[in-house]
């Protein structure tokens, strides 16, 4: 039989996309208490079919999918402008394809305008209405309002009809701002996208021996297991490092590892990376804040989707993206692998000058390239110690000079210099780790 905490999640994931969620209205309909229904709602916007967003309420929402860009919602717009929502609240939760600029004549306007689109523009009512007939949403800028009739029409097609106090200008570059983000957070793999959930693993509970462990082994061919109290949360980990020599009849929480690492599920793939290789671990369990145990990740687990990472389109860039585009390898005189890189004006900071940041990043990648053509692909930076630099100019184009000092089956140390135009303007030594299956 489902427990009352599955049931509400039952009950949510059942309700209409866009429906209205409260605390109160579930623990009277389920005749659950208010605190059974509020984690519920919280694991349920965890899962993701739920929202909470200021100024509209917690409501039911599509779920999104992992695979894909999560678009944007009118319900985010307006969190973002600051907006108020004139008409139209029954569909804040429609998603966001483009935006169009109503800066023309409404008979021009027709043939841009298409369902799904955001129409910005001031007060034009005729505009308004020629958007909402066309299936798009409006954003009315400059803080004006529309007749009653528009936001009629918006209720009855169930289009937001939302108001803001900044100018088209700000808007459109507020918007355009966001949906770049939403490329960007596309590559940022997450523990909770290649976990395996606690459904599928085996674990062991306080209240089993040695002796359980052993048959479990048997049964899996794993080694290391979490181990979890009557209440499901984690309180240690067995590996056969525990229990060799140990009799069969002594109780697994005399022998577990207590209170080892763990991660939640939103924390990123490359943290956990670092952490696995740092620590010597094979298996990390993946838990809620109340140490539930929600499933485990594992070395093989990191491996593949650092691969998948590096096998993904570039669809929204970053900072690091640019640095490393700037990268070309060439090699010097000496027939030594070496680097050229540009400096471009967004990498300098105030004075002009080359940016602290940037140069350790630059360094990264460097050590990181360098230790691909040796075909060390699964690379970690432990340390990287910066004990010269000059100040170099925007624009410039520097030569990057990267030399293994020592390289191990696990570790490596390399040096790293800048030149410009055959001037020593950098100098940094790099201690890195290698993760192997």
């Amino acid at each position: 039989m489902a427990t009352k905490h599955e049931q509400i999640l039952k009950y949510i994931e059942n309700l209409a996309v866009g429906e209205k969620i409260s605390v109160r209205k579930i623990a009277k309909n389920l005749s659950v208490s208010e605190g059974t229904a509020y984690r519920a709602i919280k694991d349920a916007e965890i899962i993701g079919f739920v929202s909470t967003i200021k100024r509209v309420g917690t409501l039911r929402i599509e779920r999104k999918q992992k695979d894909s860009i999560e678009k944007l919602t009118f319900a985010e717009i307006v969190n973002m402008i600051d907006g108020q929502v004139l008409g139209g609240r029954e569909g804040l939760y429609k998603s966001l394809n483009k935006f169009v600029i109503g800066a023309m004549t409404v008979d021009a306007m027709e043939r841009y305008t298409d369902a799904g689109n955001l129409v910005i523009v001031g007060n034009r009512e005729r505009a308004h209405e020629l958007a909402l007939h066309r299936g798009a949403a409006v954003l009315i800028t400059g803080g004006f309002d529309t007749s009653d009739e528009v936001k009629r029409l918006a209720d009855e097609k169930e289009l937001p009809i939302l108001s803001t106090s900044y100018d088209t200008f700000t808007v459109a570059t507020m918007i355009n701002r966001a949906i770049y983000d939403q490329l960007i957070k596309k590559e940022v793999v997450l523990v909770e996208d290649i976990l395996t959930p606690v459904q599928d693993i085996a674990y062991l509970d306080t209240s089993l021996k040695v002796a359980d462990w052993h048959t479990l082994q048997e049964k899996t061919g794993h080694s290391r297991f979490p181990v979890v109290n009557k209440a499901n949360r984690l309180v240690g980990m067995v590996t056969n490092k525990d229990i060799i020599e140990k009799n069969p009849a002594i109780s697994i929480e005399r022998v577990m590892t207590k209170n080892p690492l763990t991660v939640g599920s939103k924390m990123s793939v490359a943290s956990v990376a670092h952490m696995m290789i740092w620590e010597s671990i094979e298996v990390i369990p993946v838990v809620k804040d109340d140490l539930t145990l929600i499933g485990i990740v594992s070395r093989q687990d990191i491996l593949k989707s650092m691969q998948m990472i590096q096998k993904q389109p570039q669809v929204g860039e970053t900072i690091d993206d640019t640095i490393a585009s700037q990268l070309s390898e060439k090699e010097n005189e000496q027939q030594e692998s070496m680097y050229e890189f540009k400096v471009t004006p967004q990498m300098t900071n105030s004075l002009g000058t080359l940016s602290y940041g940037v140069f350790t990043q630059l360094v990264c990648d460097v050590v990181q390239q360098k230790l691909f053509s040796m075909k060390k692909r699964n690379v970690a930076i432990e340390n990287v110690t910066m004990y010269f630099l000059k100040p170099v100019q925007m624009d410039a184009t520097l030569s990057i000079v990267p030399r293994v000092l020592e390289m191990g089956r696990k570790a490596g140390k390399l040096d790293v210099e800048l030149y410009l135009e055959g001037i020593l303007t950098g100098k940094a030594i790099v201690a890195c780790q290698m993760m192997e299956r």
